[in-house]
């Protein structure tokens, strides 16, 4: 089975597992990063914004690690200031990142936007 996305985040957040739980659960081939242990290049983090639609859409302003930023921190308005925002706290990403392999980026997890993605199969057992 080819491979249908690589998530990245942090391994950790209910989110990640979630969304592991369910790509598992549908028999969905994925790879999971953790991105505390590896932390995506500069180029990689631009790209995905592109894709995603800008970099608010890869921010979860609404989560722990956002607040808990410097208030100077919360303002980054270059792809440098953002890339290394997150690289050095990758809990300001949206969890989990998940990249498929056409290209597209979707930020976090609902299981109706990865029936969207995906689509729902079972697992045949081997």
């Amino acid at each position: 089975m080819a491979e249908a996305a690589v998530l990245y985040g942090l391994a950790g957040t209910d989110a990640c597992r979630k969304a592991c739980a369910w790509l598992d659960r549908f028999g969905h081939a994925y790879r999971f990063v953790d991105t505390q242990r590896e932390r995506p290049a500069p180029e990689a983090l631009k790209a995905w914004a592109q894709a995603a639609g800008g970099w608010d859409a890869l921010a979860d302003r609404g989560g722990k690690a956002w607040k808990n930023l410097l208030p100077q921190r919360r303002n980054p308005e270059s792809d440098p200031e953002w890339t290394l925002l997150i690289r050095e706290h990758p809990g300001v990403l949206r969890q989990p990142l998940a990249v498929l392999a056409d290209g597209r980026v979707v930020a976090g997890f609902t299981g109706g936007s990865y029936e969207k993605l995906f689509g729902k199969t079972t697992r045949t057992s081997a």
